[in-house]
This record gives C-alpha cells, sequence and structure tokens, in this order.
C-alpha cells in the first residue's frame, strides 16, 4: 500500500508516524523542529489522512506499509518515531525488519495488549456525526459533543473531519472493526536490538511500571524518559521538551 507523505529536510532519515483517528499533520511541531537536521517524512497511516483504504488494520499490515514506504524512498535505514498506535506501527516494523531500521522513539506507548476499550464514545461520537450528515466542522462539533465532553479530543478529532466531502478523513468503520487488533499487541518475532527511546507523559496510564519487563524483552537496549504535567497527547502538552529529547536522541544516531 503506498501511504501519503510529506517530505522535507536533509540528512538522516527519520519517519513520524501518528496515533489512531490522527494523520501526518498532527506531529508538524515536531516535523518543524527536525527539519533543519533530518531528512523528516510524515505519513499517514492506512486508513487515515489521504492514505488508501483497507479492511486489513493490524500492525503487520502497519508496519509493512512503512517498509515499503522506505524501499519506495530508497531511504538509509531511518529511524522511526510513533505515537500511541503509531508506536506500536514503528515497533513492529523494527521487529520485522531490524535491520532496515536504525532506531526509534515511541511517544506514549508500551508493546502490550491493552485489556481495557477506551474509545467508546469517540466511535459513538464520530457515527453520530456521520448519521447526522454534518456539514461543517461546527455542526459536527455539536453532535460529537453530545458524546465526547472534552473540548481538547473533539478538536483533535475534528482536525480530520473535511468540510468538502462532510465526512471523516479516516475510514471509521474499519478502523472500529480492527478496534481489537488496534488494543492488541502480537509481540516481536525477536528482540529488537537498536537503540529505542520511550518517552511516557506523567499523567499517562499507556506506559506503566508494569510494562518494564515487556519492554525489556522486546527492546534490551531501551530508554526511558518522563515527561512531568504531560499525558497520553505529550507532544502538543509539552511540545518544547518533548522536541528536544527526539531530537537529542536521533542527533546520537546520526
Amino acid at each position: 500500500m503506498q501511504l501519503n507523505y510529506r517530505r522535507q529536510g536533509s540528512g538522516m532519515p527519520v519517519i513520524l508516524v501518528h496515533g489512531l483517528f490522527g494523520s501526518l499533520d498532527n506531529l508538524n511541531g515536531l516535523s518543524r523542529a527536525l527539519t533543519p537536521h533530518f531528512d523528516v517524512i510524515s505519513v499517514d497511516l492506512r486508513n487515515h489522512g489521504l492514505s488508501p483504504r483497507s479492511g486489513e488494520m493490524t500492525y503487520s499490515a502497519m508496519a509493512e506499509d512503512l517498509l515499503e514506504l522506505s524501499a519506495q524512498l530508497q531511504l538509509d535505514t531511518p529511524a522511526m518515531v510513533g505515537h500511541s498506535m503509531g508506536g506500536k506501527a514503528v515497533m513492529m516494523a523494527a521487529g520485522l525488519a531490524p535491520e532496515q531500521v536504525r532506531g526509534l522513539v515511541v511517544a506514549d506507548m508500551a508493546p502490550v495488549a491493552y485489556r481495557q476499550a477506551r474509545h467508546q464514545e469517540v466511535f459513538a461520537g464520530l457515527q453520530a456525526v456521520m448519521n447526522a450528515g454534518c456539514q461543517t466542522r461546527k455542526e459536527a462539533d455539536a453532535v460529537l459533543a453530545q458524546h465526547v465532553s472534552i473540548a481538547g479530543v473533539r478538536q483533535f478529532l475534528l482536525k480530520s473531519f473535511s468540510n468538502d466531502e462532510h465526512t471523516w478523513r479516516f475510514n471509521v468503520t474499519a478502523l472500529h472493526n480492527a478496534y481489537t487488533n488496534i488494543m492488541g499487541w502480537p509481540g516481536l518475532p525477536t528482540p529488537f536490538e537498536a537503540p529505542v527511546l520511550f518517552i511516557k507523559g506523567s499523567e499517562s496510564d499507556y506506559l506503566l511500571p508494569e510494562h518494564q519487563s515487556d519492554v525489556q524483552a522486546q527492546f534490551p537496549q531501551a530508554q526511558a524518559r518522563v515527561i512531568q504535567g504531560a499525558g497520553h497527547w505529550l507532544h502538543a502538552e509539552k511540545p518544547d521538551l518533548f522536541n528536544r529529547l527526539v531530537q537529542d536522541f536521533l542527533l546520537a544516531l546520526s
């Protein structure tokens, strides 16, 4: 599958990967910070943004998409940065083809299966917007607010509402059908031995102390940093510190 992407800068190649319900624009702040130093490739994952749609939404499929894009662009052993679901996608890419990945930054995600469903209200709101035939983001926000109370979450989701097409730019049906896969984790075929930086938001429960054994088993060279006062959206909540941690790690790889 040929992913939609945006490429900027020069130097060591770095692939940036957004999370669930996102798009390549979600990591724009990080992209701007990295572009003076690196060849930055921001992508839309399958079923997101302007990338193709598919009924298959597994981490193996997402990882293969990233590896195929790397081959298509003839990248020389890129590093990969992924947030949330994108973190799992880049972890799987490294596990499937370790010789093709220089290192990883994983933002607020663990290589584990999460037991608790976290997005029921979001899916209900997304479907309600579709059922209501909303024509504008303002109309969509009013419907979405009946299901999603946090304004910041609604603003994030509404970035992917197309005023021209009057619908979501991600494939709601495919994501809902694949939700078990998205929350799950099959494990890596073999440990990834290259450097990996895990960055956690102190207020988030996606990356916890009890996940340390799973992290170390799959990523023996892993290191971790915690951003105090940040939640799951750490790259948006504490952008200066997040960008500096990522940049320093990548500069050490280059």
